[in-house]
């Protein structure tokens, strides 16, 4: 009887073990936006991470805009994925992703879009860059399309297109900071985050700009899930990602991307995008004469 129970039990585990073996790997999607190639090698870590605590097998799947991600999130090819306030506001009313946790940066889980221009430049405003050229990161990117949108159209009436002289899309934040630096832009709007990761971490290009507009505090970019994800599944992630900080190993790979901990954050956390949208739709600028 006792080794017919051991034989049994032996077999449940081998049938555990094969069925998690088969199990296909979890799919979490990084947008090159807001990953610094720096920060490649604790992202890297951080899904190991995640998948010896799932003890599952975890693929990364980078993207180069949030088109793609977006794309790859609707169509559910995508379990997890790190993304911009501005795409979770529009990917939540579309088509119902849902925020899983939230990065917290320097005590706050809020983060700023900040304008630069190279160190020598005689800007001291963003009123200076008119008629100059300037870089975007990506067209749904908050810090570096949707705030600087915002801010040309209510301070002075204005589109990018007619406000600056020229108009490009970097699909990175340390491409503008780098575009910033060597003058191929006279200014660019670019994620605080990376921008102070940088400047900490690899200043090549930070010191040779500086900051001349600051905007307010926006929710911070969260990490979302694919509302098909089963509640099983949703509900260990949080679990490990929530207690990673207090794990020497998770401590380390949390620090290397300048991230105290996650947390569990709020929808209206990303109301002040919602209001800066529906301010824009309410708010056309005058066409062009």
């Amino acid at each position: 009887m006792k080794l017919l129970r051991s034989t049994l039990l032996l077999a449940l585990v081998a049938g555990s073990l094969s069925a998690r073996a088969a199990e296909p790997p979890l799919k979490i999607g990084l947008a090159a936006m807001i990953s610094p190639k720096e920060t490649l090698i604790y992202y890297n870590g951080l899904l190991g991470y995640v998948g010896q605590k799932l003890g599952r097998k975890v693929e990364m799947v980078q993207y180069r805009t949030y088109d793609e991600m977006d794309a790859a999130l609707a169509r559910r090819d995508l379990d997890v994925a790190f993304i911009c306030a501005g795409p979770y506001v529009r990917d939540h009313d579309k088509f119902g992703a849902e925020l899983l946790v939230a990065p917290q940066s320097h005590g706050k889980p809020f983060y700023h879009a900040y304008v630069i221009v190279p160190l020598d430049s005689k800007a001291r405003s963003l009123a200076d860059l008119r008629g100059k050229s300037f870089a975007f990161t990506d067209p749904k990117s908050n810090t570096g399309k949707i705030v600087p949108t915002y801010l040309v159209a209510k301070e002075f009436s204005s589109t990018p297109e007619r406000f600056f002289s020229t108009v490009k899309f970097t699909f990175s934040h340390d491409k503008s900071i780098e575009e910033v630096a060597k003058h191929v832009v006279d200014g660019a709007s670019v994620d605080s985050l990376i921008y102070d990761y940088l400047a900490a971490k690899s200043p090549t290009f930070t010191r040779q700009t500086k900051i001349v507009a600051k905007s307010p505090p926006y929710g911070i970019p969260p990490v979302v899930v694919n509302k098909a994800a089963s509640p099983a599944l949703k509900a260990k992630l949080r679990e490990v990602l929530l207690a990673m900080h207090a794990d020497p190993k998770g401590h380390a790979i949390l620090e290397g991307i300048m991230v105290d901990r996650f947390i569990v954050p709020k929808d209206r956390d990303y109301d002040s995008v919602r209001e800066m949208e529906r301010w824009m739709a309410r708010n056309p600028a005058p066409a062009a004469k």
